[in-house]
């Protein structure tokens, strides 16, 4: 299926590694110039030049810390200068740390909300005007299985990613006469460094070896293993074509099954 993604410009956050850099990687597939962005400058240039030789697009680094309010607007004029207005947002930021209500202080609090949720309110500010101007434009924020389930011991990743959701659902009823979809993409456990991360946490509270982690969260997903990075940047890929230009304001869960909700 050819996805008419020629031409097209793209903006990924995370995408040094894990679920941001296979969405990059979709994407550039498709024949998208790409913009990929996190904190670690080198790492994430590792990424575009590997990008753009797997794929043929151009793929450029533009180092960015998505807590850092003022960088973000720059960030997106740097992409313009360079590449053209962002037409397709994949928002992406790292996950909140894990832990239980008590555990969190009122500074917790503030950086959890900076990272997550504020982020994505930025980015998106960041580009709708452009896309406006043009009429079209898709914004992708990427979430978590914990809007639609929460997750024990993830308070802060349960909390700002629903905020996250409603925001986004929001913005697709104001921005859809505008040409604007906005989307959201709930991953469950994909093989990405955040989830074996979280599964080590889990070992050394529980006394558990990481292999026996990992084999009953296996048991607990239908399709019997954790996603592919490759699998989740596919549907991101798809929801930022014209093949889904009938969807927005609605998150497209990618979980192996493991969800025990009907709610959408």
């Amino acid at each position: 299926m050819d996805l008419g993604l020629d031409s097209k410009v793209a903006w990924v956050l995370g995408a040094s590694s894990g679920l941001g850099r296979a969405s990059a990687a979709a994407l550039a597939g498709e024949g998208a110039s790409v913009a990929v962005s996190a904190r670690d400058e080198a790492k994430l240039a590792q990424s575009a030049h590997a990008i753009e030789q797997e794929t043929g697009s151009r793929c450029v680094a533009v180092p960015l810390d998505v807590t850092d309010a003022a960088a973000i607007p720059a960030a997106a004029d740097r992409i313009a200068s360079e590449l053209g207005p962002v037409e397709m947002l994949v928002a992406n930021a790292g996950g909140p740390p894990p832990g239980s209500f008590p555990s969190f202080d009122e500074d917790a609090l503030r950086a959890a909300f900076e990272l997550t949720t504020a982020s994505a309110w930025r980015l998106a500010q960041a580009v709708v005007p452009s896309m406006r101007a043009r009429g079209a434009g898709v914004i992708i924020f990427i979430t978590s299985s914990s809007t639609k389930e929460v997750i024990p011991g993830l308070l802060f990743s349960n909390m700002m990613r629903a905020a996250v959701v409603g925001m986004a659902k929001t913005m697709s009823k104001e921005l859809g006469p505008d040409g604007i979809r906005v989307l959201c993409v709930a991953p469950g456990r994909i093989e990405t460094p955040r989830v074996n991360a979280l599964d080590q946490v889990h070992a050394d509270r529980s006394g558990l070896s990481i292999d026996k982690v990992r084999a009953e969260s296996w048991s607990k997903i239908p399709l019997g293993r954790y996603g592919e990075p490759r699998e989740f940047g596919d549907v991101v890929a798809f929801l930022a074509s014209g093949r889904a230009s009938y969807m927005t304001g609605t998150s497209v869960v990618v979980d192996g099954g493991l969800l025990n909700s009907i709610l959408s």
